[in-house]
């Protein structure tokens, strides 16, 4: 039975939510404030987690933020209708996925289901590409010999674009094959994403070797 922790400040919207959830199947841990929500996360690891942007006391970022240095479960945000702004700053703290308010539930646990299935993947092998060591059974990332943390959308993102060195993909493609969004997705996840898996796998984010930008096309993996 999948977990997860919803954390939303909202007693009408957590309780319909709780609800919902639980009928399809999931354990749900329900909290009103960022605060609880840590707490739970480092009690019952749960195996994804829904969060609110807009909580009081600590605010959605910073609990993403906090989530993401000691966790890998996968987040999905709650962002305000045509809030952008709010948007892209989840998705810079952290955040694998997003939904827009007002939440249908039907929607949201197909996002669940889509980054629970994401997460499951597995690879075989390890590869080397220039100082970067991918295990794809393992879902192991090393540079040097060092290991890298990466969410699992940022692992993800890599394991797509280094099957195929020197491919380009474009963003559409990549929210079909990373984030299993096709007409529903939103090109921002990419790039936010990207930007993200840059600051640490390359040596310089600015003048990146291994995730590459084809203008006006998309993004290839290097080094080639």
């Amino acid at each position: 039975m999948p977990r997860v922790l919803l954390i939303e400040d909202d007693p009408a919207v957590r309780q319909g939510l709780e609800l919902a959830l639980t009928r399809q199947g999931h354990r749900v841990d329900a909290v009103g404030t960022g605060e609880l929500g840590l707490e739970r996360l480092r009690a019952d690891r749960p195996d994804v987690v829904v969060l609110d942007l807009m909580l009081p006391g600590i605010d959605g970022f910073e609990v993403c933020r906090r989530i993401q240095a000691e966790s890998l479960v996968p987040i999905i945000m709650l962002t305000a209708r045509g809030d952008d702004v709010d948007m892209v700053a989840g998705l810079e703290a952290g955040a694998d996925d997003y939904v827009v308010k007002p939440v249908q539930a039907r929607v949201l646990e197909a996002r669940i289901r889509a980054v629970l299935r994401r997460a499951g993947r597995e690879q075989e092998s390890a590869e080397q590409h220039g100082e970067l060591t991918i295990d794809r059974a393992g879902l192991v990332v090393t540079k040097r010999g060092a290991g890298i943390g990466l969410t699992p959308t940022e692992l993800r993102l890599l394991l797509e674009l280094s099957a195929t060195p020197g491919r380009v993909h474009s963003r559409q493609q990549l929210l079909e094959s990373v984030w299993d969004h096709g007409y529903l997705g939103d090109s921002r996840l990419v790039d936010a994403c990207v930007q993200r898996l840059r600051a640490k796998i390359e040596d310089d984010s600015a003048t990146p070797v291994y995730v590459q930008t084809v203008r006006g096309f998309g993004y290839r993996f290097g080094p080639l």
